[in-house]
């Protein structure tokens, strides 16, 4: 018998840009002239069914005045698309029209559309480069920093995917004033999130700036952009994988993924992260991190943003207490919490752990508080 040693140490840098701005479909093409993704001609643009003509036709059109190749590939939009289906037809798009590992992948839209096109990206021909251009203020929340990309399946959601690293982020904030308030107060609830979590004066000056917000004001909108990405990059640049820290940037999704999927997703990835923000700081109380004000205070800035607080009448709460098993924070078949700290900090258990197991009876008790 004999051994052999196969060593493959490596070191990566995955750094890339985020750049908030206006209009940026020029400064893209720009950047890709000046070599952004090396002397790649050929590009996938990723979009879905709402943003196809708002913003995705007009960079194709840029990339073909430019003399690249260019293919636009759309599915329909919502938080249903984002599955092994519509990842499929991506991908048997892209073989069908002869793209192979010399090829880019740009994805123009919110959430569902860069967490798909990024995991695309990683597994076609074993990865190629991508580009994010955020729509939505739930991208510039969420999934502008870190990496994350995944698709979601029946019994489970964001469980099938991977870490992939973009080229470059674009946070177009101009693209904000065509959502309809709905979208517009969805992705303001990943933006509570990452002030309940880390910044209490992030909490303030939403509390005092959110009229300002939803009048699309550009400093106002400029620096929650920048905020997002600077709470969240200060998270993922020490914990890239989620091995421990980054969990914290779960915060409410237990149960907000859980009722988003038993709502059938009739509630938007933000209306269920407030609904479950509520619950978490419900707990956070019942166990003593948080107080009945900074309950109040959550409560209060989640309806000034014009989102549910309550988990609606016609959710079964059995079936969305057996759905929290699905979440990824799950261990050894136990409930587990992140749980704020007061507001703008997290609690930190023992042993440098940022989840705490939870018994099903408590959950339940804080669901039917609801």
């Amino acid at each position: 018998m004999s051994v052999f040693n196969v060593e493959l140490k490596k070191i990566v840098d995955d750094s890339y840009e985020i750049e908030v701005g206006h209009e940026l479909e020029q400064k893209l093409i720009d950047d890709i002239n000046a070599g952004l993704v090396g002397n790649i001609r050929k590009f996938a643009v990723v979009t879905d069914s709402n943003v196809k003509e708002l913003y995705a036709e007009k960079i194709c059109g840029l990339l073909e005045k430019n003399g690249y190749k260019c293919d636009l590939i759309v599915f329909p939009a919502g938080e249903t698309s984002k599955t092994r289906e519509t990842k499929e037809f991506i991908e048997d798009t892209m073989l069908e029209k002869g793209y192979r590992r010399d090829c880019c992948i740009i994805a123009v839209g919110g959430g569902v559309v860069t967490d798909i096109a990024g995991f695309v990206a990683g597994t076609y021909g074993r990865g190629v480069p991508f580009i994010n251009y955020a729509t939505t203020l739930l991208a510039a929340a969420d999934a502008s920093v870190g990496g994350k990309t995944a698709v979601d399946t029946p019994l489970a959601t964001n469980l099938i995917g991977m870490f992939n690293q973009p080229e470059k982020v674009y946070i177009d904030i101009s693209a904000w004033k065509t959502l309809p308030p709905r979208q517009l107060s969805s992705g303001l609830a990943e933006t509570i999130k990452h002030a309940c979590l880390a910044s209490s004066e992030l909490f303030d000056y939403l509390d005092t700036n959110m009229d300002r917000i939803f009048a699309f004001d550009d400093e106002v909108c400029g620096h929650i952009a920048a905020e997002n990405c600077r709470i969240k990059y200060n998270v993922v640049m020490k914990d890239e994988r989620e091995s421990g820290l980054r969990e914290v940037l779960n915060l409410g999704h237990t149960v907000g993924r859980a009722i988003e999927t038993v709502s059938g997703y009739k509630l938007l990835h933000g209306e269920a992260v407030s609904i479950g923000l509520v619950a978490e700081v419900l707990l956070a109380k019942k166990l003593g991190y948080c107080s009945d004000e900074d309950v109040e205070r959550v409560k209060a800035l989640l309806g000034k943003a014009k989102l549910p607080t309550a988990v609606p009448d016609y959710i079964d709460r059995e079936a969305l207490v057996k759905k929290l098993y699905t979440d990824k924070k799950v261990r050894d078949g136990k409930l587990r919490f992140v749980l704020q700290d007061g507001i703008g900090a997290i609690k930190e258990f023992d042993g440098g752990q940022y989840a705490l197991p939870v018994s099903e009876e408590l959950a339940r008790e804080i669901i039917n508080m609801m």
